[in-house]
C-alpha cells in the first residue's frame, strides 16, 4: 500500500473538510522526507494542513481524511 500526501482544507462554517492529493510514495521514509520539504519551502493558509496518510488507494485515503471525529468527553478526573 502507498503512502500519500494530501493538502486539507477545513471549512469552520460547515464543519467538513476538502482534500487535495500532492503525490504518492512507495515508503514512509521517502513521504515523511518530500512532507517535510513542504512545510518548509510552501507553508499552507492557517486553516490548511499536509497529512501523511497510509491507504489501499485514493478513495480510502480521502474517506477517512474527510472522517469528522467527536471529541472525547473530559471526565472529572481528567480536567
Amino acid at each position: 500500500m502507498p503512502y500519500y500526501i494530501y493538502i486539507i482544507t477545513a471549512n469552520e462554517s460547515s464543519h467538513s473538510r476538502s482534500v487535495s492529493q500532492v503525490s504518492e510514495f512507495d515508503t514512509f521514509k521517502l513521504a515523511k522526507t518530500e512532507i517535510k520539504r513542504l512545510r518548509a519551502e510552501q507553508p499552507l493558509a492557517a486553516n490548511q494542513i499536509y497529512k501523511i496518510i497510509f491507504a489501499d488507494d485514493t478513495a480510502a485515503a480521502e474517506k477517512s481524511l474527510k472522517e469528522v471525529r467527536e471529541q472525547p468527553i473530559a471526565r472529572e478526573w481528567e480536567k
